[in-house]
């Protein structure tokens, strides 16, 4: 699997993979001597609200929107709002995409938007978007692909991996925040971005959290929304919550097609599954 994400779909052009590490994050927008090192990922969790609609048989169209707090990189437990002051990390993320009850999923397309906020405590707010949208956005990536497995109706399975592939063109990351382990400004750069969560589904979601992601973010009408108690529905609607790891790559050349996502993502979870092998033994 890790051979096959060497290679560039249609094109057969081979690349190194492309994962970042030890580069270097500054919550703040800073700079790079003020930064972080980050060995590997940023540390991600938060709650989405799905929507499903059958296209006949067993397969269906789904709308997802989300919304992330990043406290962390590297489980490391230097929290980024009480290392950096005012540097509170937060995430939304609208996705799009195709799949089969109790088979597969695929993103199709969507949009990952991340937020410096000054503000300390808004996150899980009625402010903004459950206060994830606030402050300065800092990044935005482009979803190229990415997905999953799904139960019969539809949810992710217990514990699933979701995998999101996303791409930031030049200028799409603000300034003073993204660095290489050199000292390179990410901001001028064509960056991806690979985004694996651990999903269950939310089988009792706040009051907040329906008011704020379904009703207002996700633009959902139903129960909970125009009145009625609000509860989910599997094979329709329903909330799930994630965690999971933000890892940063820079592209080759060429730009792989979407497809070659697919690959780099099996490599990495091939990875990380094997990683997680050892440390059991």
């Amino acid at each position: 699997m890790c051979a096959a994400a060497m290679a560039l779909g249609s094109t057969g052009a081979a690349i190194a993979s492309p994962v970042l590490n030890n580069w270097v994050f500054n919550p703040t927008g800073g700079g790079f001597s003020n930064g972080q090192v980050i060995n590997e990922y940023l540390d991600i969790n938060g709650n989405a609200f799905i929507q499903l609609t059958p296209n006949g048989g067993t397969a269906f169209a789904f709308k997802e929107t989300a919304v992330f707090n990043i406290k962390q990189a590297d489980s490391n437990g230097q929290s980024f709002s009480k290392n950096f002051r005012g540097g509170n990390i937060t995430a939304t993320f609208e996705a799009v995409g195709t799949g089969i009850f109790g088979g597969a999923f695929t993103f199709s397309g969507g949009t990952v938007r991340m937020y410096h906020n000054p503000t300390n405590g808004q996150y899980g707010g009625t402010s903004g978007h459950y206060g994830a949208d606030l402050g300065n956005m800092i990044a935005e990536f482009n979803v190229l692909g990415g997905g999953g497995m799904v139960d019969q109706a539809g949810i992710p399975t217990r514990n699933g991996q979701v995998s999101v592939f996303a791409q930031a063109a030049p200028g799409m990351l603000d300034a003073g925040y993204f660095f290489n382990k050199a000292g390179q400004d990410l901001s001028t750069e064509s960056i991806l971005s690979f985004a694996f969560t651990n999903a269950n589904a939310l089988s009792r979601p706040t009051g907040t959290l329906v008011t704020e992601v379904a009703c207002q973010f996700a633009g959902f009408n139903g129960p909970g929304c125009n009145g009625g108690t609000y509860a989910n529905r599997p094979g329709s609607y329903f909330f799930i919550g994630a965690n999971g790891q933000f890892k940063l790559g820079q592209n080759p050349a060429p730009v792989p097609e979407p497809g070659s996502f697919a690959l780099f993502g099996i490599a990495l979870l091939a990875a990380g599954a094997a990683a997680r092998k050892r440390k059991a033994a």
